[in-house]
């Protein structure tokens, strides 16, 4: 059996920086045990695989080098852009056109917007934002990412981490300055046991930039699905925006966020937040860049 396939950088306009996903354009013929071997054999953080079910309706699963989730928002970004880009969502000149993916989630409408019959940006509608619990007992957090109590909050504003899931559950971890959040040494034994235990995908570190809050810094941990730091993340920055709104610290209703530092992977979200609390509707938005095709055999 033959398969086509794509390496595409999402949540970047150039080669080798984003985070990287799979993308197999169609999965026809695939069973469940294909998939997570190609996902394997891909070892990117999720491979999409992709049915196309109408002109703009798209059936998609993702999976880790590990296990299925249920949503993946930088694959999703990946798939989308190579969908538009090779032709199997029809250009147009100019202007926004939209599309829907099935997910294990439900359906998520995805706009694309075009520039000279090329993708340019694709938003990405997440699933109705959830605060899931807060993190009143910050000991076994602590030890792990190895940073003190006074180094977690906003500006001089003590916040609890939260679990946050606008698809899929993180813990959102706020750090009073980038320094700290650049410094951290991750326990990763540790913290896949903790997620597990709390049931979490893994933990959305972040801290604004103080000269201009609608800028945030961010690093992501999810060993407990095979990750151990990812460039960028759509669902959790999703997450993100919501975190912001819901304590007050949000001054707009958008923000730009910067990721993939650590690991030399620029990156660059842009996520929305419209409504208000029980039907907030959360975007998360970026470009990608194709950076390899091929077929796998097997």
């Amino acid at each position: 059996m033959e398969v086509n396939i794509f390496q595409v950088d999402a949540f970047t306009t150039k080669p080798f920086g984003g985070n990287p996903a799979g993308v197999v354009t169609n999965s026809k013929g695939l069973k469940d045990s294909d998939m997570q071997k190609i996902a394997n054999e891909m070892n990117l953080s999720e491979t999409v695989f992709i049915r196309q079910l109408d002109d703009s309706y798209f059936r998609m699963r993702y999976f880790t080098p590990l296990c299925e989730v249920d949503l993946c928002g930088h694959a999703t970004i990946a798939a989308i852009y190579t969908l538009a880009e090779k032709g199997y969502i029809k250009p147009i000149e100019q202007g926004i056109k939209k599309a829907l993916i099935e997910t294990k989630l439900g359906d998520l409408e995805i706009e694309i917007e075009f520039k000279n019959f090329s993708p340019s940006n694709i938003i990405m509608e997440q699933d109705t934002p959830r605060s899931l619990a807060l993190l009143d007992d910050l000991k076994e957090l602590l030890s792990i990412f190895n940073i003190s109590e006074e180094d977690i909050g906003i500006g001089k504003r003590f916040i609890n981490p939260e679990i946050i899931s606008t698809g899929l559950p993180d813990i959102i971890l706020p750090l009073k300055d980038k320094g700290t959040l650049d410094r951290m040494e991750v326990d990763h034994c540790n913290l896949k046991e903790y997620s597990n235990r709390l049931g979490v995908t893994g933990v959305h570190a972040f801290s604004m930039d103080k000269d201009n809050p609608q800028h945030i810094y961010a690093r992501n941990f999810a060993p407990a699905v095979g990750i151990e730091e990812e460039a960028a993340t759509g669902t959790a920055n999703g997450a993100l925006i919501y975190y912001l709104k819901k304590n007050g610290v949000l001054e707009s209703n958008s923000i730009r966020v910067f990721q993939g530092e650590s690991l030399n992977r620029p990156s660059i979200i842009n996520c929305t937040i419209e409504g208000e609390e029980g039907s907030y509707i959360v975007k998360v938005g970026g470009c990608a860049s194709i950076v390899l095709e091929g077929i796998i055999k097997f």
